[in-house]
């Protein structure tokens, strides 16, 4: 029950940010202008679209519009790499930040018996839920976090994240660079191609 409410806490914390703040970020974060603020770093355009991508943790920024943006500046294949590795960065920090709180501290938090239930959840079948919410908005902040509280291996969170991260920066660089708006089918795509890369993964032995 504690770690549910954890995860809604959490969830909670992003979408009033998106409440408070969202409108505001919206006008700016248009594609054209996401990719004109990072041409602003000249050189360093990519460090800021992935830098944009972490701060997605904490403010409301549109990652998906980051990640055409940068397929927009750097095209399909070297925007959508970039766009991959923030992605992949966000996630870290997020599971970084869950894991700053110690296991002591996040079994108080939890009870033992959620923290265990949580742990077990995660070592199993949180790479699917990882995998499979990097495009989808709010939830992969919150289960990034609730991934590093409950002390979820990294190797296998890392793999599921990557199994997320890379098919959905690659599609949407792609649409960046083409100059199009996310076709209807983008969604099926940021699901259904890690859904079958974490199928592979999660068949090689972690431990």
């Amino acid at each position: 029950m504690r770690l549910l409410l954890w995860f809604i806490a959490v969830s909670a914390l992003v979408i009033a940010v998106w409440l408070l703040w969202g409108g505001h970020w919206e006008q700016h974060f248009t594609l054209t202008g996401a990719a004109e603020w990072m041409k602003q770093a000249g050189p360093w355009a990519w460090a800021a679209g992935m830098g944009l991508l972490a701060a997605d943790l904490v403010l409301p920024i549109p990652g998906t519009v980051v990640m055409s943006a940068l397929g927009l500046v750097y095209g399909a294949l070297l925007g959508g790499f970039f766009a991959a590795a923030g992605s992949i960065l966000a996630g870290l920090c997020g599971y970084g930040l869950g894991r700053l709180i110690g296991e002591k501290a996040a079994r108080k938090l939890l009870g033992d018996r959620d923290f265990e239930r949580g742990r077990l959840l995660f070592s199993r079948g949180g790479g699917w839920v990882v995998a499979l919410s990097r495009a989808i908005p709010i939830l992969p902040e919150a289960l990034s976090c609730t991934a590093g509280l409950v002390r979820m291996p990294f190797h296998r969170f890392l793999a599921a994240l990557a199994c997320g991260s890379i098919p959905v920066g690659f599609l949407f660089a792609w649409i960046g660079a083409v100059g199009r708006d996310a076709p209807g089918w983008a969604i099926a795509f940021s699901i259904g191609v890690p859904a079958l890369l974490w199928l592979g993964a999660r068949r090689i032995k972690w431990d």
